[in-house]
């Protein structure tokens, strides 16, 4: 991944952060970040933050074959560590748009993107010193915040 997906028009300000390489699913990290896109930056904290509790699960809408569905969310789950990852990353393009100068209090999550990463070879430790060949998924996430209009 090279550079950022999402090239801004002139003369608007946004505020953009990346996470490279990240050690999460690929397909959760896509449903998390359907959940998130579009929310106002605040909301979208504190439904990343009640996922890492586990008290909210984030709809999977595409990747929800056999999931047990929950309240108010129809088939979903509690992807707790692509939770941590992506509001890691939300946190930094926080701090990018304070930094730029934006209100905080009109920020949203204008685009929320991911992509696979490099495929890792590592090995799994199996039973009487053998070992097992275990080829680990890495995501990278892209996410830009913008300010809303405002509304006279």
């Amino acid at each position: 991944m090279r550079g950022y997906t999402y090239q801004a028009e002139s003369g608007v300000s946004v505020a953009r952060a990346r996470g490279l390489e990240l050690p999460i699913s690929p397909k959760k990290t896509y449903e998390v970040l359907n959940a998130i896109r579009g929310l106002p930056v605040e909301r979208a904290r504190d439904l990343l933050e009640q996922v890492v509790a586990l008290k909210r699960a984030v709809p999977f809408r595409r990747y929800n074959q056999e999931t047990a569905h929950h309240r108010r969310t129809g088939p979903g789950r509690y992807p707790k560590k692509v939770a941590t990852q992506v509001l890691s990353v939300l946190r930094n393009a926080e701090e990018n748009a304070e930094y730029e100068g934006m209100d905080a209090e009109r920020l949203f999550v204008k685009v929320a993107s991911s992509s696979r990463g490099r495929i890792l070879k590592t090995t799994m430790p199996r039973a009487h010193g053998h070992a097992t060949a275990w080829n680990e998924q890495t995501t990278n996430v892209e996410i830009v915040l913008a300010e809303r209009a405002v509304t006279s």
